[in-house]
């Protein structure tokens, strides 16, 4: 549901605007050079806007997302790459998944993704409306979805989505915060304190930003091949023992 468009079509948020004429003043260059950031007054944050607020973030990267007292963070892998490519917060019945992009200097994405989303809905059986949300503009649809049984069934679901300096944040509301936006206000709040690391390297719209685990997961990960490698090293070592009771 989130297709790219044709390469020809893209625009590298590093190249500079070559339509302006020779006549063209130094203020219209620069007005016509300089980034327009989409307004977000109460987050999500770019990391160069960040309040001091004291909440303390997974660090993923790309991403620094919040967790709050109850929820339950998760990473998504791709398992052929091997690489992590969205988070996801669990709150109860409900789930929010989380992907961030890179997007043009110039101008937002949300809109033109948001008209694929609904097309690529409706064509494939479910539905979908526009409606005002929390963070502007958002999907409200009904998401087929295959049953263990081969029954194909609807599933609400809510795409949000926000445009910041170079990029772009989508979250995806399941569960019960999609059929009652009430039971999803404890992730709107979390979206809301998202922090995106966008960094300097130059990345063409729509590619997704570079995501790594959390540095506990890494650490506790070296740490478990450590001991690994400790126990193929040493043959002598006690294994776990089995006392036969008669």
């Amino acid at each position: 549901m989130f297709r790219r468009r044709r390469r020809d079509d893209e625009e590298f948020d590093d190249e500079v605007d070559e339509t302006l004429g020779e006549g063209a003043d130094e203020r219209g260059v620069a007005a016509a050079r300089e980034p327009v950031a989409p307004g977000r007054p109460a987050g999500p944050w770019d990391s160069d806007d960040v309040p001091d607020d004291g909440l303390a973030r997974l660090d993923l990267g790309g991403l620094l997302v919040p967790v709050m007292p109850g929820m339950e963070a998760r990473v998504d892998v791709d398992q052929e790459q091997q690489a992590v490519v969205s988070a996801t917060l669990v709150d109860g019945t409900s789930a929010l998944q989380i992907n961030a992009f890179a997007a043009p200097k110039k101008a937002g994405i949300w809109g033109e993704v948001r008209d694929e989303i609904v097309e690529s809905l409706r064509q494939n059986g479910g539905s979908a409306e526009v409606v005002e949300g929390p963070f502007g503009p958002e999907i409200r649809a009904q998401v087929p979805s295959a049953m263990p049984d081969q029954a194909v069934t609807l599933q609400p679901a809510r795409f949000i989505g926000v445009d910041g300096p170079r990029w772009f944040l989508r979250g995806l509301l399941s569960g019960a915060g999609a059929a009652d936006p009430a039971h999803g206000e404890r992730l709107e709040e979390a979206f809301r304190n998202i922090v995106v690391v966008r960094g300097g390297d130059a990345m063409a719209p729509r590619d997704a930003l570079p995501l790594r685990l959390p540095r506990e997961a890494m650490e506790a990960a070296q740490q478990q091949a450590e001991e690994q490698q400790k126990r193929q090293l040493d043959p002598f070592e006690r294994g776990p023992e089995i006392t036969e009771v008669r």
